[in-house]
């Protein structure tokens, strides 16, 4: 697969829950915005715990002049919420969602009237039509709850084609799962493009605590030159960014269609290992970057 001029990335980011987080959250925006990315999504929570931060956020990137994906769940939700979400979404001017099953927040029971991300598809594709893209989750090291890798990528063919566009994966560190789970879904007729999440690496505890929670797998090599760093931090940083600028450029020669970055609501390693992507200098605030 021959690469484009340019690799198109993404980047997601949590609601704040502070007036001082969305102040920030709106500075590492601006600093990220100078990558032009292809759009920016931001997260949902289930049962109401961050859906109202999710809309302020996603109509201030829109007001900001970018394109904006919402993410939405279904856990917990009903026909009538989600279409009432999706109204909403539509009027704010969202043309792009995020369909996940999502996770009950604590104590919130195991209500709702859907069981699936696939349902959540089908059931917004029978209300809007073609009115909104699609992105669905897929999890190249298998996702945590799954019953095989079988029955695994089965589930994401069948979110496919319930109607999704394309999907993004959990983040990951071996570029080789990657590959073989667009090969393998490829072999079961799955064509959408797969684009690859990104997790940078900020703080081995952090990562291990997401890691640990998400089924993603930390290869022992990192894990262990992380561990031996302990409190570190210019460490942690310096190999964080080794780590992930080679896997980016491993899945961009390998032919990815994409990179999708997990942000945690930063911006500097998102920059840095973009900057080195291009083997340039750091980009300017405003300056765009093209990952040729």
């Amino acid at each position: 697969m021959n690469l484009s001029k340019t690799l198109p990335i993404s980047i997601e980011f949590f609601p704040p829950k502070t007036p001082e987080g969305v102040e920030k959250l709106r500075l590492v925006r601006q600093k990220l915005y100078a990558l032009q990315p292809e759009f920016c999504s931001v997260t949902f929570g289930a049962g109401g715990s961050t859906q109202e931060g999710t809309f302020a956020a996603v109509r201030d990137i829109l007001a900001e002049g970018m394109n904006a994906a919402s993410h939405l769940s279904c856990i917990g939700a009903t026909r009538v919420t989600v279409r009432e979400h999706l109204a909403r979404l539509k009027e704010m001017g969202v043309r792009r969602l995020v369909a996940l099953r999502g996770d009950l927040p604590s104590g919130y029971g195991t209500g709702g009237e859907f069981h699936y991300a696939s349902d959540l598809v089908a059931y917004i594709r029978s209300e809007t039509g073609d009115d909104f893209h699609i992105e669905v989750a897929a999890y190249p090291e298998v996702h945590p709850q799954a019953k095989s890798p079988g029955g695994d990528l089965q589930a994401f063919a069948t979110k496919v084609a319930a109607g999704a566009n394309s999907a993004i994966t959990q983040y990951f560190y071996n570029a080789d799962a990657y590959f073989r789970f667009v090969e393998d879904a490829d072999a079961l007729g799955v064509s959408v493009p797969i684009v690859p999440g990104i997790m940078p690496i900020a703080s081995s505890t952090q990562l291990m605590r997401f890691s640990d929670a998400c089924g993603a797998e930390i290869p022992r090599w990192i894990r262990l030159r992380l561990q031996s760093f302990g409190d570190d931090s210019a460490s942690i940083h310096a190999f964080g960014l080794d780590v992930v600028t080679s896997l980016c450029e491993q899945l961009r020669a390998g032919g990815a269609p994409g990179l999708h970055f997990y942000s945690m609501n930063q911006s500097a390693a998102i920059l840095e290992i973009c900057a080195r992507l291009n083997h340039q200098d750091r980009p300017e605030e405003g300056a765009a970057v093209e990952l040729s």
